[in-house]
């Protein structure tokens, strides 16, 4: 009985990571942008999210810079391309949207 719950333990915590996981990938930031109040500079970030619909939270994070989470919509959705989608305002590129393999991230 107690291999037969170390067991369950043990499949748990895996699958809980995996789950994790699968919640974060890589984007590249071309130019400086704007995420919620911050502008995050030009370069490469591990962009994670939990929730889902209309309840997630972002967070965009990259060595050197304390991480910007912010409120997002997560649409499942596959894609061959990964991006961002910007709009201007005030002379300044604010963050839109977040497309991944797998997830759109609408900020």
């Amino acid at each position: 009985m107690k291999r037969f719950i170390g067991f369950v333990i043990v499949c748990t915590l895996l699958s809980v990571s995996a789950l994790a996981a699968s919640n974060s990938q890589t984007i590249k930031l071309s130019g400086a942008v704007q995420v919620g109040s911050t502008v995050l500079p030009a370069g490469e970030y591990k962009v994670s999210w939990t929730g889902t619909g209309a309840s997630a939270k972002v967070t965009l994070e990259k060595k050197g810079l304390p991480p910007v989470t912010v409120p997002a919509t997560v649409v499942e959705q596959k894609s061959n391309h990964t991006g961002i989608s910007t709009e201007s305002q005030s002379g300044k590129d604010v963050l839109k949207s977040i497309i991944l393999s797998n997830v759109s991230l609408n900020l």
